[in-house]
């Protein structure tokens, strides 16, 4: 089972830490063998429960020692943001991470990495509100103020808010895969997958609109990905001009029609290798991205590492294939 570890200092936003504890805590019909191992781990509270938000106390067993050792560290949210966070979390969060774990912030989280030094360097999300402050106590950290997550790989820094649930789908797709993410998502009512590119501050992008929706285009052109479309398609089908139809798909998930049909594609792809024993020039064909070669090409760029080489760790972490 891997381990998470949420950090819980006091004072910490409770709807940041809530997140992570329903979305990696419960057991669930649908999750594979193996789910999480969650330990909320209160740090510098001298045995009291932290408080999180003005009405609640986190009380658990675990501490510093649960988070050093976890595969997956978490950090919720920092309790000031103009302030320093705590130096036993600081010290701690480095020696996880020298041990070998996933560093992960969401929101105001990203000043607790930041303080430890991980971030220099790198580029880093944090809630567009705190972007400016973010990037002035911390210059040495690159801040995009724009995307919803940032996935270095061994450090995670992820917006605010409801893109807390984006970046904790895309860990569960990253451990677990893209059926079971999938599923998850449904469950929850959330998008399947938002990449962290996507803009922040936008309407959401999958059926959840009633006024001038997409939702029947995007259910329509996710049932042809492996056809031709092009905007001009697209337009005619949503019975309107291939300029207006760019303006609202822009509206309405913070991406070209192209891009957002180049995500799903690439979605698609993961699905089939994960699921399936198919050769990679038919999971091309089947996904829309044409030929094999076209396939590694996008595929490599997007997820950092080839289709066979995805479908041999992805089968060698030990996920079961369902079809």
């Amino acid at each position: 089972m891997p381990s998470i570890a949420v950090a819980v200092t006091d004072g910490i936003p409770f709807f940041e830490l809530a997140i992570p504890c329903h979305i990696f805590g419960f057991d669930r019909i649908q999750t594979p063998p193996g789910w999480y191992d969650l330990r909320v781990c209160a740090i510098g509270t001298d045995g009291a429960g932290p408080r999180t938000g003005p009405w609640f106390h986190a009380r658990t067993p675990y501490g510093i020692e649960e988070l050093v050792t976890a595969d997956t560290v978490l950090v919720p949210g920092s309790a000031d943001v103009h302030g320093d966070p705590p130096d036993e979390l600081v010290a701690a969060l480095r020696e996880a991470h020298r041990r070998g774990a996933r560093l992960v912030s969401l929101c105001s989280g990203a000043f607790t990495l930041a303080a430890t030094g991980l971030l220099d360097g790198r580029t880093a999300a944090t809630h567009w509100m705190y972007a400016a402050l973010l990037a002035e106590r911390y210059p040495a950290v690159t801040v995009d103020s724009s995307v919803l997550y940032v996935d270095h790989g061994d450090v995670l820094t992820g917006a605010g808010s409801t893109a807390a649930i984006d970046v904790c789908l895309h860990l569960v797709r990253e451990d677990f895969g893209t059926e079971t993410a999938n599923s998850l998502a449904r469950q929850l009512v959330a998008p399947a997958h938002r990449p962290g590119g996507q803009a922040q501050y936008i309407e959401t992008p999958l059926p959840e609109r009633r006024d001038d929706s997409l939702a029947p285009l995007l259910h329509w052109a996710t049932e042809r990905l492996r056809r031709p479309l092009t905007v001009a398609d697209l337009a005619r089908r949503a019975n309107t001009s291939p300029r207006t139809l760019v303006r609202r798909f822009h509206a309405a998930t913070g991406t070209t029609p192209m891009q957002w049909l180049q995500t799903q594609r690439i979605g698609r792809a993961r699905e089939l290798l994960e699921r399936t024993d198919l050769p990679v020039d038919r999971v091309a064909e089947l996904s829309g991205l044409g030929s094999a070669a076209n396939l590694r090409r996008h595929f490599t760029r997007t997820v950092g590492v080839p289709p066979n080489d995805y479908r041999r760790s992805y089968r060698a972490a030990g996920v079961t294939r369902t079809a």
